[in-house]
């Protein structure tokens, strides 16, 4: 598999990862997915990691970059599904996924998103007028 698939739904982009990843191709799904925040102006992103079992720490760090490029791009970030061994294994490995909010699945992850995307435009629109625009 060259590519992991990246869904529109609305102004969030939906990505389930169902495969080991590998180096190149947690890099791809880095790059593919800065690039669909940027074309389709997303608010927000999850990603569903239920079918990793395991996460290395390369692997760690490229979930708490994707977010961070997210975030640097104007969109939330939630990791859905995340096995108790992925875990156990990321606090080991000391990886924190500063950013990254979690929720047990993707009902409750697109809810936690869509809050956090409600939450942003509320202080946008506030903002605004304070600002005098509309």
């Amino acid at each position: 598999m060259d590519s992991i698939p990246i869904l529109r739904m609305g102004p969030v982009l939906l990505v389930s990862i169902q495969v080991d990843m590998h180096d190149r191709l947690a890099l791809t799904l880095q790059e593919d997915l800065s690039d669909a925040i940027t074309a389709n102006g997303s608010k927000g992103v999850l990603i569903d990691i239920s079918a990793l079992g395991v996460v290395d720490s390369f692997m760690g760090r490229m979930l708490a970059n994707i977010a961070g490029i997210a975030r640097v791009l104007d969109a939330a970030t939630v990791v859905v599904g995340m096995q108790p061994a992925v875990a156990i294994t990321l606090v080991e490995l000391g990886l924190s996924l500063e950013g990254v909010r979690t929720a047990l699945n993707i009902e409750k992850g697109m809810a936690l998103l869509q809050a956090a995307v409600a939450e942003r435009d509320a202080v946008l629109h506030v903002m605004d007028d304070a600002d005098g625009t509309d």
